[in-house]
């Protein structure tokens, strides 16, 4: 398995998404979740925006307020996570015209389904923007 989660922290350590795709009970997720946070929030600027944790690691990138931080294992490629990680904010910000925490914050359901479509079972099921965006279209003309 690729990716053990991912997470959308805002500054303050508040989490705004977690997607686990491996089994963890809540207070070892509450646990993580604060490490992670404490672990990229002091990290000079400077460095990368690679950490370990444990025996993972973390890639992680600040959009504004917000931290996407994605827990991978310590053999995989970073730079394709850290990729993955922009091609997933520049999808949420086309779909939501400018995202910002509070599209995320009331539009969790979305943020979740984009997510879906995106990385299935900790793999990343599709690299294409356009193709991603044409799904999602699709999917508001069945809601709607």
């Amino acid at each position: 398995m690729a990716i053990r989660f991912l997470l959308l922290q805002n500054r303050a350590g508040k989490t705004r998404l977690a997607k686990y795709y491996v089994p963890v009970n809540d207070a070892e997720k509450v646990k993580m979740e604060y490490e992670v946070h404490r672990a990229i929030v002091t990290r000079d600027p400077k460095h990368t925006n690679f950490a370990e944790f444990g025996t993972y690691k973390i890639v992680y990138r600040r959009y504004a307020g917000l931290f996407f931080t994605m827990c991978v294992d310590v053999s995989d490629n970073e730079l394709l996570y850290l990729e993955a990680i922009h091609l997933f904010v520049e999808i949420l910000d086309h779909y939501f015209q400018n995202v910002c925490e509070l599209d995320l914050v009331f539009n969790f359901h979305k943020v979740y389904l984009i997510l879906d479509e995106f990385i299935c079972g900790g793999e990343i099921q599709e690299t294409a923007k356009k193709v991603m965006l044409e799904r999602l279209a699709e999917l508001d003309k069945i809601d709607t």
